[in-house]
């Protein structure tokens, strides 16, 4: 797993992305004050205790790829692609190939520190075989695959499997879950992770 600030260059999202300048924070010790759990686990021994200990009582196996998508693929990965959130945590454990997740450094554009910046600037985390992510509902962040353009990712639930991503806009940022993640950000209570 590699963790570090996005370069914003306009080229190919599957590209590494990684930015050359130096940056304090380190992206790397901003994960868990978003409340993201980042661990490598060479075995389902422990992802499966992991499972336990966070109540995640079901699964599934999602392949992205262009043999296991056909003429979707693109469009799959373009929308995959798209700033959004979850109102439940988001749970990959990466089985085969490479991805990316870029999450936001921050709280909310506009607010205290923002930056063309900081509040808003986004991390990169590269995942391989082994490596376990955990998102909190309300957290904006996109993903893509790497220019090998397969990964094959194993999807925790608490509850029944489902994936309904919530394109980032004004109405989206007045969801409920999405507030009350802006609102543990805020006051540091941000948990879970």
């Amino acid at each position: 797993m590699k963790i570090y600030y996005h370069d914003l260059l306009p080229s190919d999202p599957r590209l590494p992305h990684s930015s050359s300048s130096p940056s304090s924070p380190s992206p790397s010790t901003l994960l868990p004050t978003l409340g993201i759990h980042t661990s490598h686990h060479p075995t389902l021994t422990t992802v499966n205790t992991l499972a336990t200990s966070r109540g995640y009582k079901n699964r599934d196996t999602i392949t992205v790829s262009p043999a296991s998508m056909g003429a979707a693929y693109e469009s799959k990965i373009a929308q995959f692609f798209e700033e959004h959130m979850h109102e439940d945590e988001e749970i990959r454990y990466v089985v085969e190939g490479a991805g990316y997740f870029d999450v936001r450094s921050g709280g909310e554009a506009g607010g205290e520190g923002d930056v063309e910046g900081e509040k808003e600037r986004w991390i990169r985390v590269r995942m391989e075989a082994g490596d376990l992510i955990v998102l909190p509902a309300g957290i904006y962040h996109r993903f893509t695959v790497d220019e090998n353009n397969y990964i094959k990712a194993m999807r925790l639930f608490k509850d029944e499997p489902k994936w309904t991503p919530l394109n980032r806009g004004p109405e989206v940022d007045e969801n409920p879950v999405r507030k009350e993640y802006v609102q543990a950000l805020q006051t540091q209570t941000v948990g879970g992770a």
